[in-house]
């Protein structure tokens, strides 16, 4: 089990170690963010969540150029200015006093924080082989949750505390984070960026916007990632309206999930060893998360809290398994399907599902579930299911693909991933 939670040295390590440092810092701001803008600098709920909304959405608009930028300038050197940069962005949150403020500090920290992503992925890609990009994205993924589950402690604390120098402070680790990170990422070998011609020659096309099967795969991706806002904005919402369950519950639910996927995040992720076995991983935690939302359909039935609780503890068990198999199966893809020298922004593009989900997810699940019901958790779970179906095909349509632009063709069995960054 500890062997699992540890990456082997060298770039693996490096990564890991570089995302468990700035998400701390994030983990903390994610805590505190909300209530240090309405109450210490005096912005409304609803100028907070528009100046969100727009930051998030410059960076969604972004993402591909800097990740093409990544390719063409070399991915660690971007990754190192760019996670700068996203430092630079929370440390302009302590002088703010304005909307105006806070809306271009927010806007430089999501768009560096989204762009120095998608190059960490780009040098990941090249620094691993292929057969183990998706163990390592794994060890790297561990070490997020467990980041932001250390983060939101300290966060915890603060506002404990709840003095404007203690968020103050949160701001401060957050910022400090992204330098630390940057400063880790810095000692890993270079990645030589790659020249516009053997770019162009890469892959199917001269953008990932004219790569079809990969725009399929990753617009099928974002609808499966509507389970990650599940917990911190759906939940809350039914248990406390729906349920006879105490609130409280919702934090261990969330501590179970964290917990987790840092604890057994590498052992599922073992068993993807290329494209096909990707695909039978996203099909099978996709159905497993269609499961899970009909487990937590069952929870409004009934008055007993002792019901509903140990029907919501086995929904979140049954979905933390498939978000882990989904995530496997989705990272093995995500690389196996983007041409050497374009992982820059072909993992912005993929990684900007998050992104979506996160903006769209909040409105699209509070009008399933908390105001339709548990017709509206029925209706999700079965999205979950169909959409999976429809990845496998999506997945060989992209192998066609990529095999019919490659010199050498990808091999037709189950190590498919082994080509994608050699």
């Amino acid at each position: 089990m500890i062997k699992d939670l540890i990456p082997p040295p060298g770039p693996p390590r490096g990564l890991a170690l570089a995302q468990l440092v700035c998400r701390t810092g994030d983990g903390a701001y994610y805590i505190c963010a909300a209530l240090f803008f309405t109450r210490i600098v005096g912005i409304s709920p609803v100028q907070m969540g528009l100046g969100l909304t727009v930051a998030w959405s410059v960076a969604l608009a972004l993402s591909v150029p800097l990740g093409h930028l990544a390719d063409r300038t070399g991915p660690r050197g971007a990754a190192v200015v760019l996670f700068i940069c996203a430092g630079l962005g929370v440390a302009s949150y302590l002088f703010v006093s304005s909307f105006t403020m806070f809306l271009v500090g927010a806007c430089v920290y999501a768009v560096a924080q989204r762009g120095g992503s998608a190059a960490q992925q780009a040098v990941l890609a090249g620094l691993v082989s292929g057969e183990e990009v998706t163990k390592v994205r794994a060890y790297v993924q561990s070490s997020y949750n467990a980041g932001l589950a250390v983060g939101a402690g300290l966060g915890g604390l603060a506002l404990l505390v709840d003095r404007r120098e203690a968020y103050y402070a949160v701001f401060a680790l957050n910022a400090l984070a992204f330098f630390a990170a940057s400063l880790v990422l810095s000692r890993l070998p270079v990645v030589p960026p790659v020249p516009k011609q053997q770019a162009a020659e890469g892959g199917a096309g001269k953008s990932v916007f004219k790569d079809r099967p990969y725009v399929v795969v990753s617009l099928l991706n974002a609808l499966l990632l509507l389970h990650i806002p599940l917990v911190d904005i759906a939940l809350p919402l039914w248990i406390s309206q729906h349920t006879a369950a105490p609130i409280w519950l919702l934090s261990v639910m969330f501590m179970l999930n964290t917990v987790a996927v840092v604890l057994f995040q590498v052992r599922v992720s073992r068993a993807v060893t290329g494209l096909h076995s990707a695909t039978r991983h996203i099909f099978l935690g996709s159905v497993l998360l269609g499961v899970g939302c009909f487990v937590f359909a069952l929870t409004s039935a009934g008055d007993s809290a002792w019901l509903a609780g140990g029907f919501l503890l086995v929904a979140v068990a049954v979905q933390a398994l498939g978000e882990m198999m989904q995530a496997a199966g989705a990272w093995e893809v995500s690389f196996g399907l983007a041409p050497a020298g374009k992982h820059g922004q072909y993992q912005a593009f993929f990684g900007n599902g998050t992104t979506v989900a996160e903006m769209a997810g909040p409105l699209v699940l509070t009008g399933l579930i908390v105001y339709w019901g548990v017709p509206g958790w029925i209706l999700l779970g079965v999205l979950f299911v169909v959409v999976a179906a429809l990845m496998g095909p999506a997945v060989r349509w992209g192998e066609r693909v990529r095999a019919a632009a490659s010199p050498v063709p990808p091999d037709s069995t189950d190590n498919i991933g082994e080509t994608v960054a050699s």
